[in-house]
Formats: C-alpha cells, structure tokens, sequence
C-alpha cells in the first residue's frame, strides 16, 4: 500500500464501509470511485492510495445478486403466474427482463460490498484491515470511532 498524502476519512463500522463500496465509492476514504469499469475496481485509490488489486470478491458477487433478485422477483412471479390475461411467452418474457435488469442493477453494489468487507476484515492481503486501522486511529482524530 502506498501512504497517503493524508490521513482518509476511515468508516467507523463495517456497515460504514459496505455502505461505501455498494455506493461505489472507496471504502477506505470514501473520496473517489472505487471501479473504473463495470465491475474492475481501480488499482490504487486516486484519494488515499489504497490497493484494491488485493481483493478476491470471485463467485460472491453474483451469489448475493441472485439471492436478492430471486427473493425479490418470487412475489411478482407468484402474481404474473396466476393472471390468465397473459400468454406463458410473454410471462417467460417479462420473467426474463425483469430477472436481467435486477442481476445487472444488483452486481457492481454486491461487489462494492464484498470488497469492503474484505478490506474491513484484512482479507486476501489487506493488510492492515479496515478495522485495525479505524481502531489505531487515536481519539479524536478525523475517521477515528473515538471522534
């Protein structure tokens, strides 16, 4: 990791970073984008130079954008299901586009959030993790949970 030109404005929780990574935004400092495409985060965090090359989101990603859109689709699926004013083409049509735009609305923030917490918890090379850095911080200090 690169140091900081200053110190970055650390979340005070884990819920603090995951909020910062599924907003798109570095969990770290919360000053930059955290991707630079779609789904690749930037190397370094222009802000406070973190390394996000580190990060082993894999398969997790998708897993949590799956769980959300099945849960949320199930209800809408049981309700289109039962009309009889539709086709079954246009049920699997409409099945089809909602379960597709929910994936891809769903993918980046689950990823933003996987990469936070595995910043926060000092997973996969992050050393030190989020949290051991927030509770080095000494009190009052801009970031510090103690402020």
């Amino acid at each position: 990791m690169l140091a900081p030109a200053a110190q970055p404005d650390l979340p005070q929780s884990l819920r603090g970073a995951i909020w910062r990574g599924v907003k798109g935004e570095c969990p770290r400092c919360g000053a930059a984008r955290l991707f630079a495409k779609f789904l690749r985060p930037v190397s370094h965090c222009p802000a406070c130079h973190q390394d996000w090359s580190l990060h082993q989101a894999d398969d997790f990603p998708p897993y949590v954008s799956i769980f959300l859109t099945g849960h949320l689709l199930a209800p809408v699926m049981i309700m289109i299901g039962g009309s009889a004013a539709l086709s079954l083409g246009a049920k699997t049509a409409i099945a089809m586009v909602l379960a597709a735009i929910l994936m891809l609305s769903f993918l980046q923030p689950a990823k933003g959030g996987v990469i936070a917490l595995q910043w926060w918890m000092g997973m996969h090379g992050f050393a030190p993790g989020g949290k051991i850095e927030a509770l080095a911080l000494p009190k009052g200090e801009p970031g510090s949970p103690w402020a």
